[in-house]
Order: structure tokens, then sequence, then C-alpha cells
């Protein structure tokens, strides 16, 4: 009787270790992949280059509903931010052809870089990006901070960068 009361909390304490252990592998931060962008305006973009920097990067289509809605929103943040360090890069989907995305980014007058993944090679190295809209939040450090599928709240993304250039600042002045 002891030892089965034994064996019972010995496999609990198992079971609690390891969803934590679990836990903790998903939360910890998972770097951003080493890519290149060529932008439309032929400007090449390394992302590692950008380290130090706060990204959003999303995946979208000229023919997404959702992805139209979020451009507000995008520039929005590209209008509040940018000057603090906030780079945002849209990929335009394979399929979406490049004379759309042209004539969307000067409808919309879209401020920030955007790139064309006509051989799918960044939404591959993304995790096998295929819904739009599909965001990126990359810390300074290179990190993904925050991934999301769908519309994303803009009080929430806000909420996010903010708390990036907060813990950033407080980074830089320890090191100091």
């Amino acid at each position: 009787m002891l030892r089965r009361r034994k064996n019972k909390y010995f496999i609990i304490t198992l079971s609690i270790f390891l969803l934590l252990a679990g836990s903790y592998r998903i939360f910890m931060p998972k770097p951003a992949p080493d890519v290149s962008f060529k932008t439309l305006t032929n400007k090449i973009i390394q992302l590692n280059e950008l380290r130090g920097k706060t990204l959003l990067i999303t995946f979208w289509a000229s023919n997404c509903p959702s992805c139209l809605k979020e451009i507000p929103h995008f520039k929005s943040l590209y209008q509040d931010y940018h000057q603090a360090g906030l780079e945002i890069i849209a990929i335009a989907m394979y399929y979406d052809r490049p004379n759309y995305v042209v004539d969307t980014r000067n409808a919309y007058q879209i401020p920030y870089d955007i790139v064309l993944d006509l051989d799918m090679q960044l939404a591959s190295a993304f995790g096998n990006v295929s819904l739009t809209p599909t965001t990126f939040l990359i810390n300074p450090e290179g990190n993904i901070a925050f991934k999301t599928t769908g519309t994303f709240d803009l009080t929430e993304m806000q909420d996010r960068i903010q708390s990036i250039f907060s813990n950033s600042h407080a980074l830089l002045k320890t090191e100091i």
C-alpha cells in the first residue's frame, strides 16, 4: 500500500515536472530565421543586420480582406514607432501577382518595405507560413517574441511593442 502511494506521488510529480518543462520550451524565445529580403524598391535587407531593432514582419496578400484591413494598423505603428527603432516588412505571398502588390502599395500609400516571396523561400523559413495575415514580432535580440495568424488587435500589438521598447531601454541603462 505504501509502495503504491509512493509510486502515485512519483508519477504525479513527474507529470507536473514534464508539463512545466514542456511549457518552458513553448515559451522560450525562438530565433528569427537568418534570411535576406529584396524589397520592391530593390533594397536588400539582411535580417540579422537589423539586430538591435524591433521588427514586425507580416505575410499578406493583396486579395486578402483581413490583410487590407490591417494596413492602416501597420501604417499607424510605423508612424508611431519607426523613429524609436521599429521596422516593418510586409512579405507578399508567392501567389500574389507583383503588379497587384505594387497597385496595393500605391493605393494604400504604404510607407514600410514590401517584399515579394515568389519562390516561397521566406514563408518556408518562417515555419511554412500558409495563412494570411500572419505576423511576427521580433525583439532587438533577434528572437520571435510573438506570432499571430489573422487580424491582430492594434492595442495589444502597441502594448507588446511598448513592452519590448521598455525592456530594451532598461537593458541599455544597466549596460552603461
